[in-house]
């Protein structure tokens, strides 16, 4: 019988350098459960992408991302068009961590770390953004370009705030931008500042944001703002922290499997935190994509 094997791919300089640290725990952990464990310390973009296409080509039977979403991004993207894909595991230690939210996957590391051990395992969606795999949210628009801004000595300082202070610093100048979204058969006209499509009910920390949506359940929750306003008024405040968002007069929502999103200007798109192509893109769902290691 062939030894199970694992690799752990980590950047390290995540959760303010204590990555590192944790790669041992992590380690031991895996070798407890019978695994032959691979390191791979992520130093450059696509590192972490490279990793795990290699994994996927060697036939690993387990992935362990250990960092933020950012990483974890990078990883799932190393398994996009792969005949075998590991199973993932997750150490969260970036500054939001929406998927690891979603899936009740520990904040604190060494609690995440002893869900390694765990048998269980949850079959959850990828979305498609044109030819990328993502985890957790896909936005276009002048209030999505802000976040890309966000340096990491940002995150780093101030958490989730450092996000909430772009939003608001755009606010200031912030324009709408003509967009055209086909779903399903349907069109959406308008000008927007703001087009989301979410996968899981946490984005960007706020866990109501679109609280129907599930890990595994092949649709993308899709919000377009209309008007700014939306966003200067304790309405939309409000609306986040009850889950009531898509309610909100302001707001257009609808769940699709496929959308395409375009613009008559050179709108960038933000993907999982990170900064994605620029409009046109084609998002679609692809259910159940992969496996994860649970509570």
């Amino acid at each position: 019988m062939n030894q199970k094997r694992a690799m752990i791919i980590v950047n390290p300089s995540s959760g303010k350098e204590e990555a590192p640290r944790r790669v041992v725990e992590v380690e031991r952990v895996l070798a407890e459960q019978g695994y032959e464990v691979l390191i791979q310390e992520t130093a450059q973009e696509l590192d972490a992408t490279r990793y795990c296409i290699s994994a996927c080509t060697e036939a690993f039977d387990l992935v362990v991302s250990i960092g933020g979403d950012g990483t974890l991004h990078e990883t799932i993207n190393g398994m996009m068009n792969q005949s075998h894909r590991p199973r993932l595991g997750l150490v969260p230690l970036g500054t939001v961590n929406d998927f690891a939210r979603a899936l009740s996957i520990p904040l604190r590391p060494e609690d995440a770390i002893q869900t390694l051990a765990s048998s269980k395992v949850q079959r959850v969606d990828m979305g498609t953004i044109n030819n990328q795999l993502f985890a957790n949210v896909a936005a276009a628009g002048a209030l999505a370009e802000s976040l890309s801004a966000v340096t990491s000595e940002e995150k780093s300082r101030l958490g989730s705030l450092a996000y909430l202070k772009e939003g608001l610093k755009e606010l200031v100048n912030s324009h709408a931008v003509p967009m055209t979204i086909h779903y399903d058969n349907q069109v959406w006209e308008g000008e927007s500042p703001l087009f989301l499509a979410a996968l899981t009910n946490s984005v960007g920390g706020f866990e109501r944001l679109a609280p129907e949506a599930s890990v595994d359940d092949g649709l993308l929750h899709c919000f377009v703002i209309k008007d700014l306003n939306l966003f200067k008024t304790m309405t939309a405040s409000l609306s986040l922290l009850f889950g009531s968002l898509k309610n909100h007069k302001d707001v257009h929502y609808f769940t699709a499997k496929s959308v395409t999103v375009s613009s008559t200007e050179p709108v960038r798109t933000n993907v999982d935190g990170e900064e994605g192509p620029i409009l046109p893109i084609t998002l679609s769902i692809l259910p159940r994509h992969l496996e994860v290691l649970v509570p």
